[in-house]
């Protein structure tokens, strides 16, 4: 008897026709669906006029309907696994299946489709021969910082997903971690507003509103950020932080954590500058 087969399928993050030919047939011929949201893929098997039976599997179901799902494959039956939009398993569920249905001794065959983190990168116009997928940063602000702060040397384009209600905190942590680096948001990929909004982390904070699905590309680190950091650079920016309101020391806290400089060594120098210009 041949090995089941859980195939992976890629489906569309926004223009229903690009799901592909191949697709098409597995999603007709495997035995099962699982999908994270049935009322989402119904709509998507409806538009093909596909009947195949579904079943949930989600972040909040995972160890059981993996189970229940590997027990179809035991039977010889095969499997589909696809998520709301893109692929299963990049910031969706579906390791565990992948894991049970390989120690069961079945097949894995992943089906081609589209991807909202390769499609935001080439349109980009950021370098693309190397880059890192880095999904979601953790929603509590001090452990995405971490998280900012360990790829800050990394010389590779940075890709993001992010929620509409939170793109801006993270552009203003990434511009505190990072400087001023050039940076896109791109909402709404192949569907009818797809937009590309381009600048500097601190342009792109300006921005009033953020709607739909966004991805947030990020420059990587250069040599040229390497360089031995000028205090009068230092010393303007925490002129600009003062003439905000801010005191002294708080305005020099500030430009210390941003360019990961000595808080105290900053304020010595920026004392003993005062005091020959007074």
């Amino acid at each position: 008897m041949n090995k089941a087969t859980l195939f992976i399928v890629a489906t569309p993050i926004g223009n229903l026709n690009e799901l592909s030919f191949r697709a098409l047939d597995v999603l007709k011929k495997v035995s099962l669906i699982a999908c994270e949201d049935t009322r989402n893929t119904r709509k998507l098997l409806a538009h093909y006029d596909i009947h195949t039976r579904m079943k949930a599997y989600h972040n909040f179901n995972e160890e059981e309907a993996a189970e229940n799902i590997v027990s179809f494959l035991d039977q010889g039956e095969d499997v589909a696994l696809v998520s709301d939009a893109g692929y299963p398993l990049i910031s969706d569920p579906g390791y565990e299946l992948v894991q049970k249905t390989l120690m069961h001794g079945h097949q894995i065959v992943p089906v081609s489709g589209a991807n909202a983190a390769l499609n935001a990168l080439v349109g980009s116009g950021l370098k693309t021969d190397h880059f890192l997928f880095y999904g979601f940063l953790n929603s509590t602000k001090s452990k995405a910082k971490k998280e900012a702060e360990a790829l800050k040397n990394i010389p590779y384009t940075l890709i993001f997903y992010e929620a509409p209600h939170r793109i801006k905190r993270t552009l203003q942590l990434l511009y505190e971690v990072y400087g001023d680096r050039q940076a896109v948001v791109v909402r709404e990929i192949t569907k009818l507003h797809e937009e590309y909004l381009r600048g500097s982390l601190s342009s792109l904070m300006n921005i009033e509103e953020f709607k739909g699905e966004l991805v947030l590309l990020v420059e990587g680190f250069k040599e040229s950020e390497e360089i031995v950091l000028d205090n009068n650079i230092l010393f303007k920016e925490i002129k600009q932080e003062i003439k905000k309101g801010l005191r002294t020391k708080e305005a020099i806290k500030i430009v210390a954590e941003k360019y990961h400089c000595s808080r105290s060594q900053l304020y010595n120098d920026y004392l003993k500058e005062n005091r020959k210009e007074d």
